[in-house]
This record gives C-alpha cells, sequence and structure tokens, in this order.
C-alpha cells in the first residue's frame, strides 16, 4: 500500500507538499522525503512527534539515538510508517532544524494501492515557495486574567494568617537580611 502525506508548513502562507510513500517505508525515508521535497540540504537534526488530532505534541521519535544509553532510544529508522500511522492515526508533527524550528503539520490523506511503474517515494504535488527564514515561533502561554492571578495556587491564606507563626521557637533564623543582601 501507498501513503499519501500532506506535508504543511507551519506559516501565515499556504506551504505544502503532497508525498506518496510505500507503508513499509519507515519514519526516516519520510523524513528524508520532506528534507527533498522542501529543498533542505538534510544536514540538520529532526525529529517526529507523536499528537494527537487537535495537534498536540506527545512523544518524540529523533533522526539519531540522542539517549543517556546507546541502543537505548528507538529512532526514525525503527518505526515502519505503519507502525505510527494509520486510518485512525492520520497526524504527526515533524521539525526540521532544532535552531531555525522549521515545524511541519504531517497528515496521512489517503491509502491507496500502490502504481505499477512507480517510484516511492513520489512528490506528487507542490504549494507555496518556502521562505528563507523559517516562521517564528511563539512560546509564550496564554494570558492570565488579573481576577485569577494565582490560578490554582491560591491557598486563601492573608496577613492575618501569617500570625500563626508569631512566637513559634520550631522555626530557625537564618538571617534573611544578613545573607541575601
Amino acid at each position: 500500500m501507498v501513503y499519501k502525506f500532506r506535508v504543511i508548513l507551519d506559516a501565515e502562507e499556504d506551504i505544502f507538499r503532497d508525498i506518496a510513500i510505500l507503508e513499509e517505508d519507515t519514519l526516516e525515508d519520510l523524513h528524508n522525503a520532506i528534507v527533498n521535497a522542501f529543498g533542505f540540504d538534510g544536514m540538520e537534526i529532526a525529529s517526529f512527534y507523536t499528537c494527537d488530532d487537535e495537534w498536540t505534541q506527545e512523544d518524540e521519535i529523533p533522526l539519531f539515538d540522542t539517549g543517556d544509553v546507546p541502543g537505548e532510544q528507538k529512532t526514525m529508522a525503527d518505526y515502519p510508517l505503519s507502525s505510527i500511522l494509520d486510518e485512525d492515526s492520520t497526524k504527526i508533527i515533524y521539525v526540521y532544524d532544532f535552531f531555525n524550528m522549521w515545524t511541519f503539520f504531517v497528515e496521512l490523506a489517503a491509502v491507496e494501492d500502490a502504481e505499477n511503474g512507480a517510484n516511492y517515494p513520489e512528490l506528487l504535488f507542490a504549494h507555496g515557495e518556502l521562505p528563507t527564514n523559517a516562521p517564528t515561533k511563539d512560546f509564550n502561554s496564554p494570558v492570565v486574567s488579573n481576577d485569577d492571578m494565582y490560578g490554582e495556587f491560591e491557598d486563601d491564606f492573608d496577613e492575618e494568617d501569617m500570625d500563626m507563626f508569631d512566637g513559634d521557637d520550631s522555626f530557625n533564623d537564618y538571617g534573611f537580611e544578613e545573607n541575601w543582601n
């Protein structure tokens, strides 16, 4: 069978590539197909990330073993596409070049019979030009309103509650002013 993917650059403009690749090929083969389809030199590290239907990033699958014990961590070469993706699980995230953070949404669009005489992987369609620089990422957390400044950490204590510590000799005075000036 052939897996047909749409690989979309995480940018405001529509920039994507449609790639066909055999289901028994690995994530490393898909990585190479994406690198070629977008014109990267392939000299940077990359990772795929499993995700849910809302594109929430989950487990990392790196190009190289980056674990503390060699051979302990599985890499892209260890995962046939069919072991990660199918009709029910269609989305993964791909990040190329961790300095520039080229981020792509990769979605399985179709599973079809292989065409006789076709060479896979195959670039089926290209739309949009890759920008010179990777789109910038916004790593800020959501804004918390002033009404809920402490969020879940509100402990319901106020200044009057701190009187319970007056006269308690079980606390050592470490000379806050002396040690922290």
